[in-house]
């Protein structure tokens, strides 16, 4: 064996003879693509949408609840309070919008090499645009 990764590669079937197996690709050897880095963001986003929807309970609850409840929510966001709502707004839509994308898969349009890539540009290009609908109705609704 002249490298690690030869040793590495060498494994037994279940009859006991010895073959030789490829290993898995690490990030290392690949560079990020559209299609890798949109399916990790739609991974980081569901988990950030979850975290998102915990704080708006504990905020509803604390409403509901006491003065005092209320109070120590409001202080544990302080001023970074818009910045996650801003940040769980954008994890949601783009959640919401990747996964109109999964659904066309599923249902079997979109596979080949340009149109993964333009819906996924489309993905991005959606996100953007509802997110900046959604806070510009919110903010004059809210003003």
């Amino acid at each position: 064996m002249t490298d690690v990764r030869d040793a590495l590669m060498i494994g037994t079937r279940t009859d006991g003879t010895t073959v030789q197996r490829p290993l898995s690709p690490h990030l290392q050897v690949y560079k990020p693509q559209i299609t890798s880095v949109l399916s990790i963001m739609n991974r980081l986003c569901g988990i950030a949408t979850s975290v998102g929807t915990l704080l708006m309970v504990w905020w509803l609850v604390a409403s509901a609840g006491s003065p005092h409840a209320y109070a120590s929510m409001q202080s544990f966001m302080g001023s970074w309070g818009i910045v996650l709502l801003f940040g769980w707004t954008v994890a949601l839509v783009y959640h919401f919008v990747a996964g109109l994308r999964h659904l066309a898969w599923d249902a079997g349009y979109g596979f080949e090499l340009p149109q993964v890539y333009a819906s996924g540009i489309a993905t991005l290009v959606a996100t953007g645009a509802i997110t900046l609908l959604i806070w510009i109705i919110g903010l004059v609704v809210y003003l």
